[in-house]
């Protein structure tokens, strides 16, 4: 088991970042704004606003600055950002995030395709991210991506994740998340992974990002939770995906994990129908249905 065990979760909502990147729309900045506006009124407090990466690589995201510059500022809500190299940390610190995030992947192909280095040159821009966000007193987290499958290698093997966390653990992360970008995981395997992270990296707090591709995310929610996982990202209604990965759409829905975790006993702080509620407005701005389910079917029925 994984730290404490208490019924208090945390949500970090991607939908602005690793949902609108994949999208086939494209919102503007006003529209993401209001999404970002829409997700701190239902009490989201960290929300992955955007992206600090080659416009051309991401040219959904183009707008991070605008973004940045335009989003409401109430106490306690953080903003993270993603950042792959200097030049990235740089924009985000002068933008005004308050989290810096990179990601690393775990196999070597997919590492070329997502972010054209090397596992280990990806490490090394991690370091140098990490090292420049800490000495400016934000906080920094570190994904670790694709460790239960790659689309271009297949499975991946654990002991590969594991000397990937040593390496990482070196750098102090406020938090270590692990992502199952393609959607292969199932609940063993997760719940052995995040037992055997948490024993490399016992002073790091540990997340996990599930894609619903294969219809396991929230399984896989449900063992990480049972192994003391208190922390999870999930997507406004189950929007995006990586789009370096072929056939890897599926973030889990935000409001699915919600009734889930609600349900089970957890508390996640946000409100469940204002999500549905929020999920809706998204659609019609996104100009097609999200893949949500409870944005559907509701919450539990209440007696007539």
């Amino acid at each position: 088991m994984l730290g404490v065990m208490n019924n208090a979760i945390q949500i970090v909502e991607v939908a602005p970042r690793d949902g609108l990147q994949a999208d086939p729309a494209d919102l503007s900045t006003n529209q993401k704004v209001e999404l970002i506006r829409r997700l701190i009124a239902v009490g989201h407090t960290r929300i992955e606003a955007t992206s600090f990466v080659n416009p051309k690589a991401v040219p959904k995201l183009a707008d991070a600055e605008a973004l940045m510059d335009a989003v409401p500022r109430p106490d306690g809500v953080s903003y993270s950002a993603l950042a792959l190299n200097q030049r990235g940390v740089n924009r985000a610190i002068e933008a005004g995030v308050d989290e810096v995030v990179g990601v690393v992947v775990a196999s070597e192909t997919f590492s070329q395709a997502n972010q054209r280095a090397s596992i280990a040159e990806s490490i090394d821009r991690w370091r140098t991210i990490s090292e420049t966000a800490q000495s400016v007193g934000l906080k920094t987290a570190v994904t670790v991506s694709a460790v239960w499958g790659c689309p271009y290698e297949g499975r991946v093997d654990a002991n590969k994740v594991l000397d990937i966390v040593d390496e990482l653990a070196e750098t102090e992360p406020d938090e270590l998340a692990l992502a199952d970008t393609i959607g292969t995981a199932v609940p063993n395997k997760v719940a052995a992974l995040f037992e055997a992270v948490a024993q490399r990296a016992p002073a790091t707090i540990l997340r996990g990002h599930f894609h619903n591709t294969r219809n396991t995310a929230l399984a896989n929610i449900t063992a990480a939770l049972n192994v003391g996982v208190r922390t999870f990202d999930s997507s406004l209604g189950g929007v995006g995906g990586c789009p370096f990965a072929p056939k890897a759409t599926g973030n889990v829905a935000t409001e699915d994990v919600v009734y889930l975790t609600h349900e089970m006993g957890f508390n996640s702080g946000l409100e469940l129908q204002e999500l549905i509620n929020a999920s809706s407005w998204l659609e019609t701005q996104l100009g097609h249905p999200v893949p949500s389910l409870v944005a559907k079917a509701g919450g539990f029925p209440q007696p007539r």
